[in-house]
């Protein structure tokens, strides 16, 4: 059974703890958009008509952006590899 696209947001606010936002983004209008911002710093955007999550730097590219730049790039690898495995596995079913 297919579910209707959808973006879930939780808000998580306890006092002396800090506060934790979640996004999730369950629809084929998902966009991914990257570029380089006027301050020079990089930013990457995930979006739908609902919600933007955006990741930039903190300030100059540190060797930990880095890390998370090269984390974020094998996770949608990662995502593309399953999203291309289970297609085929459709189309091969409905063959």
């Amino acid at each position: 059974m297919a579910l209707d696209p959808y973006t879930y947001l939780t808000l998580s606010m306890r006092p002396g703890e800090p506060s934790r936002v979640g996004v999730s983004f369950h629809t084929v209008e998902l966009r991914a958009h990257s570029w380089v911002g006027e301050n020079g710093k990089p930013c990457f955007d995930l979006s739908t008509s609902e919600a933007t999550v955006t990741v930039s730097t903190a300030g100059p590219v540190t060797d930990q952006d880095l890390t998370i730049a090269r984390d974020l790039f094998n996770a949608a690898a990662h995502y593309l590899a399953d999203c291309e495995r289970l297609h085929s596995a459709a189309e091969n079913e409905a063959a």
